[in-house]
């Protein structure tokens, strides 16, 4: 079942973890606020937060974002604040900026998330999270960095997701979203179709489910 739209202020909250290289992509938490406002009537803070992962300040938020390209090894503070989180009802989404299943961020990300949360399954592409605003009948979609031959050379079909109670805790994906809405949001204008879109989408569902 739905939750209630979040009615408060949603705030964009990026992960800060102390390994690795968080603030990889500085420009798409405003592009996103932007995205957010422009297209749906959640309030919306007009300004991101950093939130240390390893604080209690991190169970206060809905959404989480982490990307990075560097190794991921959560300290033991930072693995007892996600695991809460997760069974508090937050999402954690995770995007490798590197989008390189081979590459370091992938394969340590991974390891933690499982360690914290439970492995990672592939997400159906007919799941609600591609229906829940926006719909995208083929899943995902695709990245320019992807499609161009960057990474691993691959176009991921799929995204990778913990589920608790049928609801997504973690999302995990190697798309590189953090290259792709990496831009100033006055850009959208020369976008025939706003790749941010899909980014509404995982607010929106983190949001109400």
């Amino acid at each position: 079942m739905s939750r209630p739209l979040h009615r408060a202020p949603f705030t964009f909250a990026t992960a800060q973890y102390e390994s690795g290289d968080w603030d990889s992509a500085p420009l798409v938490p405003a592009n996103l606020i932007d995205s957010v406002a422009r297209y749906t009537s959640i309030p919306v803070a007009p300004e991101g937060v950093v939130v240390p992962l390893g604080s209690e300040a991190a169970l206060e938020h809905p959404l989480l974002f982490l990307t990075g390209h560097l190794p991921v090894r959560f300290t033991a503070r930072e693995a007892e604040v996600l695991r809460r989180y997760v069974a508090r009802g937050g999402l954690l989404f995770v995007d490798d900026h590197n989008h390189d299943v081979d590459g370091v961020f992938n394969t340590t990300a991974r390891e933690e998330i499982r360690r914290v949360a439970g492995p990672l399954r592939p997400l159906p592409n007919s799941h609600e999270l591609y229906r829940c605003h926006f719909t995208f009948e083929d899943g995902p979609p695709a990245t320019s960095h992807e499609m161009n031959g960057w990474g691993d050379n691959l176009v991921h079909p799929q995204l990778d997701a913990v589920l608790r109670g049928g609801r997504i805790a973690v999302l995990f994906s190697n798309k590189d979203y953090s290259s792709e809405w990496g831009y100033h949001p006055d850009s959208k204008r020369f976008l025939s179709v706003d790749n941010t879109r899909f980014g509404v989408n995982v607010v929106v569902y983190a949001l109400t489910r």
